[in-house]
């Protein structure tokens, strides 16, 4: 969808400039702030949104070299932080699983669709799981 919108350039949304994006974050989440009356929302950033995805990231994958490889960071220090986050964060419990089980291709193909991963196979039938 994004590559068929008309553009003048290579860049899809046109060539605006960090502090115009900064800008209008700034403007909107002012009127947020308003109209939902929470002052809290005035004290979002992009580095904010950075931190929220990399510990979503981590959350998601437990691979803390996956997300240093996709924050770009060149130490593991700068990246470890995102553990402790998620620690504080995500209680344990957390931590569970749902899981389903398949055994023909339709079923297999349905669950993988739904953002189930491929666990085991025991007695012809395949395991998957996906973090509630």
């Amino acid at each position: 969808m994004l590559n068929r919108l008309p553009r003048k350039n290579g860049k899809v949304f046109g060539g605006t400039s960090a502090r115009s994006m900064a800008r209008n974050l700034g403007t909107t989440r002012k009127r947020l702030a308003s109209k939902l009356h929470n002052p809290r929302l005035n004290r979002i950033t992009f580095h904010t949104i950075r931190h929220w995805k990399a510990t979503m990231l981590y959350h998601q994958t437990k691979d803390i070299l996956y997300v240093k490889q996709f924050l770009g960071h060149k130490h593991i220090e700068n990246t470890m932080r995102y553990i402790q986050i998620e620690k504080a964060l995500f209680d344990e419990r957390e931590d569970e699983f749902t899981v389903r089980i398949a055994s023909t291709q339709d079923e297999i193909k349905e669950l993988l669709e739904a953002g189930f991963e491929y666990v085991c196979e025991k007695d012809d039938k395949l395991f998957f799981r996906k973090r509630r």
